[in-house]
C-alpha cells in the first residue's frame, strides 16, 4: 500500500521529535510549510508554551509571498526580532519532517544570520 506524501512527512517528523525537545534555555523552532505559506513558532516544550511566532499570513508581511525563498527569509527576520524581544538567543531547529532544502534551509540560514544560535 502506497503512503501519501503527508503520511511520510508525519512519520519523519515523529522520528525527529523523539530526539528533539525545547527547554526554557534552548527552545525549539518548529517550522511549518505549505505551497503558499510558511510559519514558525518558538516553543518551550517543558512548559508547553509558545514564546514567539511568525507567519507569512500576518498583516505585517502583506505583499510578500510565503511560497518563495524571499518570503521565508522575511518571516525568519520577523521571528528573529520577536525572539530577541523575548530574550531568546539559542534555539533547537525542528524542520517538521520537511527536507532541509529550499525554503526550509533558507529560513534556517536567515535565523542564523539574524543572530539565533543552533
Amino acid at each position: 500500500m502506497a503512503r501519501s506524501t503527508r503520511e511520510l512527512r508525519i512519520r519523519r517528523h515523529r522520528r525527529v521529535r523523539r530526539k528533539l525537545s525545547g527547554t526554557a534555555e534552548r527552545p525549539r523552532v518548529a517550522v511549518s510549510r505549505t505551497n503558499k505559506h510558511i510559519s514558525a513558532q518558538i516553543i518551550d516544550d517543558v512548559a508547553g508554551r509558545t514564546l514567539a511566532a511568525a507567519s507569512s499570513v500576518e498583516a505585517v508581511l502583506k505583499g510578500t509571498s510565503g511560497g518563495n525563498i524571499e518570503g521565508a527569509k522575511a518571516v525568519a527576520n520577523l521571528l528573529v526580532t520577536r525572539a530577541k524581544e523575548a530574550g531568546i538567543t539559542s534555539v533547537v531547529y525542528d524542520r517538521g519532517g520537511f527536507a532541509y532544502h529550499g525554503r526550509v534551509a533558507a529560513f534556517a540560514d536567515a535565523l542564523r544570520a539574524g543572530g539565533l544560535e543552533f
